[in-house]
């Protein structure tokens, strides 16, 4: 059953590489607490009890609310298709309550210290610092995704139309605008690839690594990490912070939130909100400053 699941999460819904392998390990971890408690076989044979005895597991094993949470969805998910197969009549998920956990703002680099991070002086004229120096620029500056980013193609930029077309969640695609200061540095990081690697064509990958392959995840972070370690002060320095902060700052600037959620590619306005939460923290902070009856 879990393999007919993954096959419907990876050929019918599209959900990226990343979705499938989580909902697969939470899947199979599920299957195993189960044989090794009650000799279920099978998930599609699990009861309310037997899922719930998981779920109580989990947290013993002190993992977050968060974790415990997704968990949890992935069992929804799973038995919903079961469901809607026809492989089960009823749910076993149905009364089962996700665990409340404390709302966490979403952290962001202030625009003093992104700045410093994309001053030119930090990067080394050679490939690779100026590969680097991109790719922090071009998170910060189109807020797109660590597996977008590393799925770019040189035949994906644009920049006689000044847009970039981007391959988000589910395989649909989207169209981020170039600011002018990213074409230059785009045009000039082009000229060191072609250096680097005898030439540039369309279907090569926008990010890559010194020996020419396709970027990987974690290079992208070592590259994010290193040079926020120089600057940043926050306790997360992973590329999906660039995300938020090109997020957060477009808010803070006035610009709509319908907007903000077309550029970084959210399914509805819910995951765009939370950043609301930041500007308007900021507000309040002036208002309570500037105000005379504060």
């Amino acid at each position: 059953m879990i393999d007919s699941f993954i096959n419907y999460l990876e050929y019918e819904k599209r959900s990226s590489a990343h979705t499938v392998l989580a909902y697969r390990k939470d899947l199979e971890q599920a299957q195993n607490f189960v044989s090794l408690s009650f000799s279920i076989d099978d998930l599609s044979h699990c009861t309310h009890p037997d899922l719930r005895a998981w779920i109580i597991d989990l947290v013993e094993q002190g993992l977050s609310q968060t974790t415990v949470n997704r968990k949890l969805a992935t069992l929804r998910s799973f038995y919903k298709f079961l469901m809607r197969s026809k492989i089960i009549q009823k749910d076993p998920t149905y009364k089962l309550k996700s665990l409340k956990a404390p709302k966490k703002l979403p952290e962001f680099l202030q625009e003093t210290t992104i700045e410093s991070v994309l001053e030119e002086e930090v990067y080394a004229p050679t490939f690779e610092g100026q590969r680097d120096r991109m790719v922090l620029e071009f998170l910060y500056l189109t807020g797109v995704r660590l597996s977008e980013l590393t799925s770019l193609k040189w035949k994906d930029i644009h920049l006689y139309e000044e847009q970039v077309k981007v391959l988000g969640k589910r395989q649909k695609e989207r169209i981020i605008p170039l600011t002018k200061s990213l074409q230059g540095h785009i045009s000039t990081y082009k000229k060191v690839v072609e250096a680097q690697f005898n030439g540039v064509e369309g279907e090569d990958y926008f990010i890559r690594s010194n020996k020419g392959e396709k970027a990987y995840p974690m290079l992208i972070y070592r590259i994010v990490k290193h040079y926020l370690d120089l600057f940043a002060q926050n306790s997360k320095r992973s590329p999906h912070l660039l995300r938020h902060t090109f997020a957060t700052h477009l808010l803070n600037k006035g610009a709509d939130l319908n907007a903000v959620k077309d550029l970084l590619g959210h399914a509805n306005l819910a995951a765009t909100q939370v950043y609301t939460h930041n500007s308007m923290e900021k507000l309040k902070a002036v208002f309570e400053q500037a105000h005379p009856k504060a």
